[in-house]
């Protein structure tokens, strides 16, 4: 949901998930500032993990005309992923659990240490969803 104001100015967005919502707001006090004001960089990154669906999400989201900056495209982690900024220039990152990857595959594809103990190495990179990782 959009709401904006008498203007048509932007004041704030919602995206539902059941009964759950998140809200991004736009400028409203001295110590809020959107991408906008801040030469269009993020002082955030929010990810969303969906359970399914995350082409017909990217689509719906194209549909309201938000700027996909990247398409769907599945990720050596084995999330399947894609990018969207808001009319306020927020990034929004969906992503979609395909596959359980090995740490030491992420670590070896990826070039970076995904585990922080030895401890830790039988884990996969990115739990499915709902799932908890085990405590390292």
């Amino acid at each position: 949901m959009v709401v904006s104001d008498a203007e048509g100015k932007l004041v704030h967005a919602e995206m539902r998930f059941g009964d759950s919502y998140i809200i991004v707001d736009s400028e409203w006090s001295d110590y809020v500032a959107s991408p906008a004001s801040v030469l269009g960089k993020n002082t955030q990154s929010i990810y969303v993990r969906l359970k399914r669906g995350l082409d017909a999400h990217c689509e719906k989201a194209r549909a309201a005309e938000a700027d996909i900056i990247q398409e769907p495209a599945d990720q050596f982690y084995g999330e399947r992923q894609y990018r969207a900024r808001d009319p306020e220039g927020h990034v929004w990152t969906f992503t979609q659990t395909i596959r359980s990857v090995p740490r030491e595959e992420a670590e070896r594809l990826g070039g970076v240490p995904v585990g922080q103990s030895r401890s830790c190495a039988s884990q996969p990179a990115h739990p499915p969803f709902g799932a908890r990782s085990a405590p390292c």
